[in-house]
């Protein structure tokens, strides 16, 4: 930690980014996190609330350079609960508008998560223990790219027609523009996790037959397709990313590592940004070796092998550990989960931690002195 009047020490992490006309001021970055928490029913259906607006605002108040808020579902069957986020309406995107410009009003890049919850949709709020719901208790049938549960006692999901995945495409492009109407200068295709893009991609959901399953290439001919669609739809100055699952954990059968690194020169060649690299998701009880960074070294590949910009994520927790993986060049960007729900504050906290400028708003500024006064040297 620095002293007054020590020249402050360079740090990775608190320099600016800058992808296509977007320049972030910092790589420390919000992960999408759901929080379960907008109206399942009426007109407000899907559109964020005060809990968002105070959620996001005080995360933005604590200084990161990006937040991609929430997944957010491109159509209604595409929430992973009735009580998730959407942007398929009007009223939807002026409700995202008090977000965007209370992060603007404090220097944070808004960006926003689309997603589809293919299989995986229609389920209770997580804290609630995240169950399947029938259509008497606010539930619908799922969709995905064939027609296998994602585990015992799971809904069996109705397989999409070719003519049912265009219109995934073009919810996805109607969803990016009224992302973009309601200020959001980032988008990210959620391709992770097990849902609905991620079921296209993994062998061990799609058993489609047709122009969309079996080769690699048909297998990611959806991503592609929404990756083209999307970009041709917003303006050259936003950044497009996709949030992908490096791995099913289930080797060699499942999606792999070196499945992602073609995927991400694919995505590359066809104007995507950045690949924000996770894991997991396609199979109920993989077996995960978490531990401290352990979904970096994907993150790093990527980068290597293709030159695509990446952004690591994964019980990254310190501001040392976050520091030492972009000053090793194993990713351009940090993002933060968990940590972040606990701590809106880290970045600022990091900033102090690694001898960089972040100062914390005038408003608390009292407290940052009386926590952070030092002797002179």
């Amino acid at each position: 930690m620095c002293h007054r009047g020590a020249a402050p020490l360079s740090s990775s992490l608190f320099t600016p980014y800058t992808l296509r006309g977007v320049t972030l001021p910092n790589r420390v970055w919000m992960a999408p996190m759901c929080q379960y928490s907008a109206p399942a029913e009426g007109a407000a259906t899907g559109a964020p609330t005060d809990w968002h607006l105070q959620h996001y605002g005080a995360r933005a108040v604590g200084g990161p350079g990006l937040i991609l808020v929430e997944a957010t579902a491109v159509v209604p069957e595409g929430r992973i609960t009735p009580y998730d986020l959407g942007i398929w309406n009007d009223t939807q995107v002026e409700a995202h508008r008090r977000i965007t410009s209370f992060l603007d009003e404090h220097g944070v890049v808004p960006g926003i998560q689309l997603a589809h919850a293919g299989r995986k949709a229609s389920t209770d709020k997580e804290f609630r223990g995240g169950a399947p719901l029938t259509r008497d208790t606010l539930g619908w049938q799922p969709v995905a790219p064939s027609a296998l549960a994602f585990d015992e006692g799971q809904p069996v999901p109705h397989e999409l027609t070719a003519e049912e995945i265009r219109g995934v495409v073009d919810a996805f492009v109607a969803a990016a523009r009224r992302s973009v109407a309601a200020g959001y200068r980032v988008l990210e295709v959620h391709a992770a996790h097990g849902y609905l893009v991620h079921e296209f991609l993994s062998p061990l959901s799609n058993h489609r037959t047709d122009g969309y399953g079996g080769s690699f290439e048909n297998r990611a001919r959806l991503a592609v397709q929404i990756a083209d669609a999307v970009r041709a739809a917003v303006p050259e100055e936003t950044a497009v990313f996709f949030r992908v699952s490096a791995t099913d954990w289930a080797e060699p059968e499942g999606w792999t590592a070196d499945d992602t690194v073609r995927l991400a020169a694919l995505l590359k060649e066809h104007g995507v940004d950045l690949l924000h690299v996770s894991s997991g998701g396609t199979l109920p009880h993989a077996r995960i070796p978490a531990e401290p960074g352990y979904q970096v070294p994907f993150a790093a590949r990527v980068r290597r092998e293709t030159g695509l910009p990446t952004a690591a994520v994964g019980l990254i927790t310190e501001p040392e550990q976050a520091e030492k993986i972009l000053a090793g060049g194993e990713a351009d960007a940090v993002a933060l989960g968990r940590e972040l729900l606990l701590n809106p504050y880290w970045p600022r906290q990091a900033a102090r931690a690694l001898g960089a400028e972040h100062p914390f708003p005038p408003q608390y500024g009292r407290a940052e002195r009386a926590r952070y006064r030092t002797s002179r040297v």
